[in-house]
């Protein structure tokens, strides 16, 4: 790995080659940037694990022989969660400095500031850490595929399971940027469906350190469903502050909209046992996620792969693969084409997957019910599988998007 610093960003570059092959086709030079939050409260979730997870999505590329004619770099850059310096980056990158797909991407306001700057600059972006549904929707453009999860199927996993239990009436915590609205919207919308009600939410802003206001006026609306439309650092931090006021185990129950598996690790059993959640992927579902989360836990000091993570794998794996088919990275409407036309695939992680027209991803989505301190093992060993939600009805319907790729 080469490190160097420029102006004050700093870049990890992996060049992947075999040498000693001879081939009759064109060299394929493709360079890849990851974009992601690595100083911030979303640096678990995506940050320099993202990172890994690129990398190693490249070597298991490079092993196979349609890669034999490929170089691939991969460079990576500091959000700091912000839109505008995200497009900066992301306009250096793509206008200059020769990168063909973006990564990662925290934030669903960094990934609506840079999709259409990848349509623009005819790449890819390859969003994998953002949530808002708007991606497949108002937003969509023919560069974007939008992997992992996203706000309507994290909403309606877990929104639907708690109203069926007869939870109808709720309360949201919710984050004040795109990703928040978002997760309030599209929960609103299925628990309104399901005959129950919202009762209220207040709003608060990014890295927020004290939370105690906010779950009063919570508690005191009796709600149900206390819903957390908040993430990473963020969503730790009421969970903890709960629990300290006492109503974690309290006759209000509490839903995590968007919960990674670092976010439980960083909270505890002890204050995060029985919470529910949705999410795109578990490291402990079966052999082949283990495997890969083996391989990243060797690299990032134990840490098991949150869903982000995953995604960022995957959608590099099948970016590539996309690439050699085409036979070059230049023209990223063209490869995000190839991408729809596999139909379903197997995906190493995320099972039968497919790319719908809209760009949105599917696979199969987890209910989860976060396990005990009792119940768990090992480190990381947190979620007990209540549900598996296939892709073809975990997402939006497509007619229900307002994309204009559509017809």
């Amino acid at each position: 790995m080469i490190r160097s610093k420029i102006s004050g960003i700093l870049f990890f570059t992996v060049l992947a080659s075999v040498p000693g092959l001879a081939s009759a086709q064109e060299n394929i030079d493709v360079k890849l940037g990851v974009l992601a939050d690595m100083s911030g409260i979303f640096s678990d979730i995506g940050g320099q694990g993202s990172v890994v997870a690129t990398q190693l999505a490249v070597e298991d590329f490079m092993t196979r022989p349609e890669a034999a004619n490929f170089s691939i770099e991969v460079v990576s850059a500091d959000a700091q969660n912000k839109p505008d310096v995200s497009s900066a980056i992301a306009r250096q990158w793509l206008d200059s400095d020769g990168v063909d797909a973006l990564i990662d991407m925290p934030t669903s306001a960094i990934s609506l500031a840079l999709a259409p700057i990848a349509e623009q600059a005819n790449k890819v972006a390859l969003l994998t850490a953002s949530g808002t549904s708007d991606l497949t929707g108002s937003a969509c453009t023919p560069n974007s595929v939008h992997w992992t999860y996203d706000t309507w199927a994290l909403a309606h996993g877990t929104a639907d399971a708690l109203t069926r239990q007869g939870k109808t009436s709720w309360y949201f915590l919710t984050v004040d940027f795109a990703l928040g609205h978002s997760l309030e919207r599209d929960a609103s919308a299925v628990i309104e469906e399901n005959g129950g009600s919202v009762l209220g939410s207040i709003r608060h802003p990014t890295a927020t350190p004290d939370f105690s206001s906010y779950l009063l006026q919570a508690q005191a609306s009796g709600a149900n469903v206390i819903a957390l439309a908040n993430t990473g650092g963020d969503a730790s931090n009421t969970l903890k502050q709960a629990r300290e006021f006492g109503l974690i185990g309290s006759e209000q129950t509490f839903a995590g909209m968007l919960m990674f598996l670092s976010d439980i690790h960083s909270t505890g059993l002890e204050t995060a046992q029985g919470l529910l959640l949705t999410t795109g992927f578990y490291w402990d579902r079966n052999d082949a996620t283990r495997a890969f989360s083996e391989r990243f836990a060797e690299k990032q000091n134990g840490q098991m792969p949150t869903m982000n993570h995953a995604g960022a794998y995957s959608a590099t794996l099948a970016y590539l693969e996309a690439v050699a088919e085409v036979g070059s990275p230049e023209d990223g409407a063209a490869v995000v084409e190839a991408m729809h036309k596999r139909n379903t695939f197997e995906d190493p992680l995320f099972g039968p997957t497919s790319l719908r027209e809209d760009g949105r991803v599917l696979h199969d989505m987890l209910l989860v019910e976060v396990k005990s301190p009792a119940e768990s093992t090992q480190p990381y060993d947190y979620y007990k599988i209540v549900e598996i939600l296939p892709g073809d009805t975990a997402f939006r319907p497509l007619e229900d998007g307002d994309c204009r790729l559509v017809q």
